[in-house]
């Protein structure tokens, strides 16, 4: 199974709209948070058929309307502070910041942990667990880019958007 792994879209629906047209047969999205507006909710849930799983960043200041979208949508699942989910047979977890993901990381219990906030890509193996910054979307500090997570196969793949 594949999962996109996206972050820090800061609404550049521009980029936002690019990364979308390359997820390929990703089956799950994984957002890290900072949407900003709820639009980019939105955007995302009218491209993706598939389950979208969210925290929220520090910028995600409208959370009912990030709520009500989600619902509205059906395949939008939110968590906060900190997301977990199985998916191909891999125990993965998420949370927008650093400091947390880092935390679950050194538990051992994920084959996979994601974060964002930084803006900055980064993959870094803790034990048995790959910790990844899939980068940005928003393009402010650099190229904007995404990660598929194989989960066949463990193996990340950074995608320039």
């Amino acid at each position: 199974m594949k999962l996109a792994i996206l972050s820090d879209s800061h609404d550049n629906i521009w980029n936002l709209e690019k990364a979308l047209q390359k997820l390929g047969d990703a089956e799950k999205l994984i957002f890290l948070g900072d949407f900003c507006a709820p639009f980019s909710l939105k955007q995302i849930a009218d491209a993706f058929a598939g389950e979208i799983h969210c925290v929220p960043g520090n910028n995600d200041g409208d959370m009912f309307l990030l709520m009500k979208i989600a619902g509205a949508a059906g395949n939008v699942t939110f968590y906060n502070p900190v997301g977990t989910l199985e998916a191909g047979g891999r125990e993965i977890a998420f949370a927008h910041y650093p400091e947390i993901a880092e935390g679950l990381a050194a538990t051992g219990k994920y084959d996979a942990v994601f974060s964002g906030h930084t803006h900055v890509f980064m993959e870094k193996q803790v034990g048995a667990t790959v910790w990844v910054n899939p980068g940005e979307i928003m393009g402010r500090f650099g190229e904007p880019s995404f990660v598929i997570y194989d989960t066949v196969s463990g193996t990340i793949e950074r995608v320039m958007v």
